[in-house]
């Protein structure tokens, strides 16, 4: 197999390392994400990945940077004090994602070998943000030392115009030209011009003006007093086609963030609880999650992750709306906006669309936009249209909202048709799967990896494919339809839909249901032969509801062995299972968000103490995490005493469901629901783990009106007591 050409900027061993194999839309490594855990800031289009020293460098998978609308325009970033690299001592990005602070000391300094700076003298502070497509540095210098300093600043800087895709490995036959790069006192423009016709550039602005430029260093001559500080500024602004963003200053930028992010809060609930390690894991989500929301012209959307993900996904999204739903219901609405405004019109088979589908992903970028991957728009997911219309019910029901609702059916009811022509390809009731091209995905579940879907013998299986937890999609899709059509008076159709579940929720238990395994077979393959393999994806039939009752139970105790259950969550395939490899991406590993729909399954049924033992292991999970970030998966070996999870080396951090899980989770446990037109809260059977003694939910918006609630635990339930109440909430508490 051969690797792509290595452009002379990149290292040449990435490109060995990371290789596409015929529509395996995977990162292929020799090596993990940066070993040294990396920093991420995001805003808008514009995301970056730096290591801990505040340094963009080329190893692990090469994937640090500063990226724009799928491109990077800045493939190195590194400072360097008298020809050497500063003496790291702290590094963190702010609990509300807003800044990247690292703290560095100067290394001892020798002149003519002689010692003439001792380590620690000065204090070096970078502070890095993002905003409006530009990268934001402030670099502070303080001597501590007795005598004067003499230093020489340096940052070598280039940037390879990579596209995301050629990053994760995907071989190009041409590129584009990387023009000359242009100085001007203290600006300095490095730019390429596109295969797309698009001209990238990286405009690089110095304040003060340093020293000396070259076409890829900058220098800054300092001489600092006994207590002298002194302040320098970079801005790194990203440019595509006609975009030409302003350069603020530091401080105008970094209010900039603050007033965004002062926004985002205050439209959603605000959380605390008894127990702070518990607040530094909702906290940090809810900041993952603020960060990943990006403005577009159809409202606000979370961008599934980062690095690898840093734009739309239909399902991912879906789900993370579903999961923050009841803390921010405003996510729904844009999720919705987006996703319906995206929808398929028309069959277009290099992109797997068809009439009423929603949409897998969008990608911006160069391959993308030449076709040299497929994701421009692309429509390979099987389960998006289905979860699209679980989504606008759900939104309904927590809203009340009836013009919208009123726009959002015409989408409703293609997604509805899409589901009846297109969606069950043989037309035998349920709900199949296969690629229309060569270029897509092969399985279009949300586990899409080629190895995923497979029989107990370990052999792949062949398409089209029913997966389990799609018919529970299909399933709830139809109840959430019949309830819509309710609203709108149009009864025959809801009619029509609940007779189509109740008959599909018949079917599906006779024919998934293995009663030897204790679960729901994963898929049935073309020839209608159940995959007998025990995975999580029949937890999600919970989730749906289209569990019999009598199944329920028994899954539930299949759940949680020893086989599925690692002790900080429900693994992804027991561990007795022909493929199970812990270290896998779907073959064994531990999903946030896919425990939390499991979760929110298990409360469903009744059964509260599972729901419970989930949402404490990824709360333990969350304390042993870097920044007590969950990220996109671990590892899914056992836990083992005095030892956290071990991480998965690609996995995305921060990731949108994943940031959400603790929601939902907190949900589940909580049993709440919402009734717009009382307008009602409702408790059903509330639970709290013994860590939790109490949890105060403030500005928790229901109809017109919203309140604060402190919840308090007790032996068995939860009392419930209003803070305060804006307008007739009722409050209804079923023990």
């Amino acid at each position: 197999m051969e690797s792509g050409p290595v452009w002379p900027d990149r290292a040449p061993q990435l490109v060995e390392e990371v290789i596409q194999v015929k529509n395996r839309w995977y990162v292929l490594a020799t090596s993990a994400l940066s070993e040294d855990r990396p920093r991420v800031l995001k805003h808008g289009e514009t995301f970056a990945v730096f290591d801990r020293l505040g340094n963009i460098r080329q190893y692990g998978l090469g994937e640090d940077g500063l990226y724009h609308e799928g491109c990077r325009f800045l493939s190195r970033w590194e400072l360097t004090v008298n020809g050497r690299q500063p003496m790291f001592m702290n590094s963190t990005v702010r609990e509300d994602n807003a800044l990247l602070r690292v703290d560095l000391t100067t290394p001892d300094l020798y002149e003519n070998g002689n010692l003439i700076t001792p380590r620690g003298t000065v204090h070096i502070a970078r502070e890095q943000l993002l905003w409006g497509g530009a990268q934001y540095e402030r670099l502070r210098l303080v001597n501590y030392g007795k005598s004067r300093t003499a230093l020489t600043l340096e940052y070598q800087f280039d940037a390879d115009f990579a596209d995301i895709f050629e990053i994760r490995g995907v071989p190009r036959p041409r590129r584009g030209t990387k023009l000359p790069p242009q100085i001007q006192d203290s600006e300095i423009l490095l730019a390429y011009q596109g295969l797309d016709g698009v001209r990238r550039q990286t405009r690089l602005r110095f304040t003060p003006a340093p020293a000396k430029v070259t076409e890829r260093r900058v220098t800054f001559s300092q001489e600092l007093l006994p207590g002298q500080r002194v302040e320098l500024f970079i801005a790194v602004a990203c440019e595509a086609g006609r975009q030409v963003y302003e350069i603020l200053t530091f401080p105008e930028a970094a209010t900039k963030v603050a007033e965004a992010l002062a926004v985002v809060r205050a439209g959603g609930a605000s959380l605390y609880t008894s127990n702070e390690q518990f607040n530094d894991w909702i906290n940090r989500s809810e900041a993952d999650l603020g960060m990943l929301l990006t403005q577009t012209p159809h409202g606000c959307y979370p961008y599934a992750g980062v690095p690898w993900f840093s734009t739309p996904f239909g399902r991912d999204g879906i789900i993370t709306a579903l999961e923050y739903l009841w803390v921010n219901p405003d996510l729904g609405r844009g999720v919705l906006n987006y996703l319906a405004a995206n929808q398929a019109n028309r069959e277009i088979p290099e992109q797997d669309a068809e009439p009423g589908k929603i949409l897998h992903e969008a990608r911006h970028g160069e391959m993308a936009a030449l076709g040299e991957v497929p994701f421009r728009r692309y429509y390979g997911s099987v389960d998006a249209t289905p979860l699209f219309i679980v989504l606008a019910e759900a939104y309904f029901r927590r809203t009340g909202d009836r013009d919208f609702l009123v726009r959002l059916w015409p989408h409703v009811l293609q997604a509805l048709d899409w589901l009846e022509r297109f969606g069950d390809l043989d037309q035998d009731g349920l709900v199949e799967y296969q690629s229309r091209t060569a270029m897509g995905l092969q399985h279009q579940g949300w586990k899409d990896s080629d190895d995923a879907i497979f029989h107990a013998d370990g052999r792949p299986a062949a398409g089209p494919i029913a997966l389990c937890e799609v018919q529970g999609y299909a399933y709830l899709a139809r109840k959430c339809a019949a309830a819509m059509a309710q609203v709108l008076d149009q009864q025959e159709l809801a009619k029509r839909l609940e007779k189509e579940a109740k008959a599909l929720k018949r079917r599906f238990n006779q024919i998934f249901w293995c009663e030897e395994l204790g679960t729901y077979a994963l898929a049935l393959d073309g020839e209608k032969l159940p995959c007998r393999v025990r995975t999580s994806n029949a937890g999600h039939a919970l989730w749906s509801g289209i569990a019999s009752w009598e199944h329920a139970h028994r899954l539930a105790q299949t759940l949680f062995s020893d086989d599925f259950y690692s002790g900080w969550g429900i693994r992804t395939v027991a561990r007795n299972e022909v493929r199970y490899n812990p270290m896998s991406y779907h073959n064994g590993s531990v999903w946030p968000h896919d425990n939390a729909l499991i979760a929110a399954g298990l409360a469903c049924y009744g059964f509260k103490n599972q729901t419970l033992r989930l949402l404490t292991g990824l709360f333990d999970a969350s304390i042993a995490m870097d920044l007590h970030r969950l990220p996109e998966l671990f590892c899914g070996f056992k836990r083992s005493a005095g030892q956290g999870p071990t991480l998965y080396p690609l996995a995305c951090a921060p990731q949108a469901w994943a940031s959400a899980a603790v929601f939902y989770l907190l949900q589940a446990c909580l049993g709440l629901s919402f009734s717009s037109e009382k307008p009602q809260i409702c408790f059903t059977h509330p639970r709290l783990p013994e860590y939790l003694q109490w949890v105060e939910v403030r500005n928790l918006r229901v109809g017109p009106g919203s309140v604060d609630l402190l919840l308090r635990r007790h032996h068995r339930d939860v009392g419930v007591n209003v803070l305060r109440k804006d307008r007739n909430v009722e409050i209804a508490v079923i023990i």
